[in-house]
Formats: structure tokens, C-alpha cells, sequence
């Protein structure tokens, strides 16, 4: 049995573990889908029966908000529901367990083709090169050319930021997907894949891209040039629906503003925290920060056009179900310019 066939039967079940956990978590906590109480005569909510389940990845955006500390002494309760990649995330918010989700731009657009009922409420701005496609130290690979006929193994599903980057990385070598074997693998999965030295080439993100090259990976291409840079907030069209949350997260957006800003004048106390919440060592920590200048804020015309352009790319290569519009995924009332 090969190592492909082994690892699909295993994502199978892994895929659905952290989705299974969100909803446990839903479940025992309260919140689930149920709504809160209407707005009274003059518009009020009581926030305090209001529990907002806040979806991550990697502990990327939980180690910012706990390290600044910016949601002590919200007037509503706060769950965190962390996974490995876009995919299940988005899975989780199909459900109904999950209300918010932060992704780049590729995940968030297949979302919306396969019909999640997502909005877009804020942007985040990150490093072009915290996404690589990376090779065996020892590999005969050199060149992006040089992958002509070779399997790629994409983290984490169809429609990822990593998946953009091959397939533009490719064109401009004059190769398209055809010219290749796309396989795609959890970061986890592939992760230890590819330390095994099981995977010889793949395509995927900080902090896997970090933890893999200071373990002896080579760089073949960054997604500078490439990728926007630009991910989003995204919040469960329920979640808008429902008076309580839609309040909730008005507040959550400003907070979240100044966790970004926080670290950006505490990068050695973040690194501390960051490591300690997603228990890598202090020199990864520090690596995978010290190529982020990232700023969370409103979402502008520039940053639509932007991921417009990414959306009829995705489209061309026939990635997406559908063409979309990512005008009208924006939702700006929560989180005004």
C-alpha cells in the first residue's frame, strides 16, 4: 500500500476530527445555533448571553488576542475553535459551529464557490513569503522548470493559497498543472511526509513553510510576486443574522485591530507567547514573525480588486465551481472604513 493511498484513508477520518471537535465544543458550551434573544424596543441586546465561537488556524490569530490580552472584559463569552488548514475551517462554519474564519484570499474564494454562506467583515495583510513551495534539501530540483513531470503535494485542500502559487509559479515558466501531478495533503499529514522525506516537492505556508526549512528544506519559490498578500476576516452569514453576535462582533473587530497593532510594537514578548500557545521553539516563533508585517482593517476597493483578480485567475485554471464576485461577499457595516 503506498504512502498516497495510506494517507487518503487516514485524512479521510483526520479530516473531519477538529470539525467533530468544534461542535463538541458548540454543544457543551451553550452556543451552538441557537439564537440570541431579540433586540428590545430601542435596539439593545444583552450581550452576556451572547457566545461568539471564533474559528483559527495554527493558533495564528488566538496567540495575537491572548497576547495582548484585548478581549478581557468582554460583555460577551468568547470559544476558540483552532485547525490546521482553510478547508475544515470552512467546513466547521457550513456547519453552524463556527462563526468567524480567517483565511487568504484562494481559500475564502473556493468557500464561496462551493457555497459556504460566508461575508468578508475585515482584512488581514501578511507576508507574500510566509507561502513556498519547497524541495528535499538534497533534491535534483533547482528550478520551478525542473518540475516538469514531478508529483506536488498542496497543502491543505483545493482552492488553497499554496495552490494559487504552483499554478502562477508554473506559468511563468511556460508549464501549467498538466504538466505535473497534484496531490493535495493536510499540513500536518504532509508535514511529517515530508520530513520523512516520503514528499519530494510542496506547496504550502507559515508556520509548516518555517518549521520545514529549518529542518533542511530548500526554498524553490515564494509567493513574492505572486500571491496579494491579502487574507480576510470571514463571518458565518448566521452569525449576521442573529442580533447578539452581529453586535458582538462589531466590538470583536476593534479589538482584534489592536491586537495586530500590539504586536507590531511587541515582537519579542508576542514571540514568547506565540510559542508558548503553539508550543513551537522560540527561534521558529521568531523566523515565521520576523516576516510579518501584517495590519488588520477594514476592507478596501484595492484589496477587492486585488482578490478579483485572483478569483477569474482560479476561475481560468478551473479551481472554482464558479465565477465570484468578491464585491459582494464584502460586508462593511461590521467593521467600517
Amino acid at each position: 500500500m503506498n504512502f498516497f493511498y495510506k494517507r487518503d484513508r487516514i485524512n479521510k477520518r483526520r479530516w473531519y476530527l477538529p470539525i467533530l471537535f468544534a461542535v463538541i465544543i458548540s454543544i457543551i458550551s451553550g452556543c451552538g445555533n441557537d439564537k440570541t434573544k431579540e433586540a428590545d424596543a430601542n435596539g439593545k441586546v444583552d450581550l452576556s448571553e451572547v457566545t461568539l465561537v471564533l474559528g483559527d488556524q495554527a493558533g495564528l490569530t488566538k496567540s495575537k488576542v491572548e497576547a495582548s490580552k484585548v478581549l478581557e472584559g468582554t460583555p460577551y463569552k468568547v470559544k476558540w475553535a483552532s485547525f490546521q488548514g482553510a478547508a475544515p475551517l470552512f467546513e466547521a462554519v457550513k456547519s453552524g459551529s463556527v462563526d468567524t474564519a480567517p483565511a487568504g484570499d484562494t481559500p475564502i474564494l473556493t468557500a464561496a464557490a462551493s457555497g459556504v454562506p460566508i461575508k468578508i467583515i475585515a482584512t488581514n495583510v501578511s507576508s507574500t513569503e510566509s507561502l513556498g513551495i519547497l524541495v528535499q534539501k538534497d533534491s535534483a530540483i533547482k528550478t520551478v522548470k525542473d518540475l516538469k513531470g514531478k508529483t506536488i503535494v498542496i497543502s491543505s485542500a483545493q482552492g488553497s493559497i499554496a495552490q494559487h502559487l504552483v499554478i502562477e509559479a508554473l506559468k511563468e515558466e511556460g508549464l501549467t498543472t498538466k504538466d505535473v501531478t497534484i496531490k493535495f495533503i493536510l499540513p500536518t499529514d504532509a508535514a511529517a511526509a515530508f520530513k520523512a522525506g516520503e514528499i519530494e516537492v510542496w506547496g504550502t505556508f507559515d508556520p509548516y513553510m518555517t518549521i520545514a526549512v529549518n529542518n533542511g528544506a530548500r526554498v524553490l519559490r515564494t509567493g513574492k510576486g505572486i500571491s496579494s498578500g491579502v487574507g480576510f476576516l470571514t463571518v458565518s452569514e448566521e452569525a449576521l443574522k442573529d442580533p447578539g453576535k452581529k453586535e458582538a462582533l462589531k466590538d470583536v473587530v476593534k479589538r482584534f485591530e489592536k491586537a495586530w497593532e500590539w504586536e507590531h510594537d511587541n515582537k519579542e514578548e508576542y514571540v514568547k507567547l506565540y510559542s508558548k500557545i503553539t508550543g513551537l521553539p522560540e527561534e521558529v516563533s521568531r523566523e515565521i514573525n520576523s516576516k510579518v508585517n501584517a495590519k488588520f482593517r477594514p476592507v478596501t476597493d484595492s484589496d477587492i480588486q486585488a482578490v478579483q483578480k485572483v478569483a477569474d485567475s482560479f476561475k481560468e485554471a478551473g479551481v472554482l465551481q464558479k465565477s465570484v464576485n468578491v464585491s459582494k461577499l464584502v460586508d462593511n457595516e461590521i467593521f467600517a472604513k
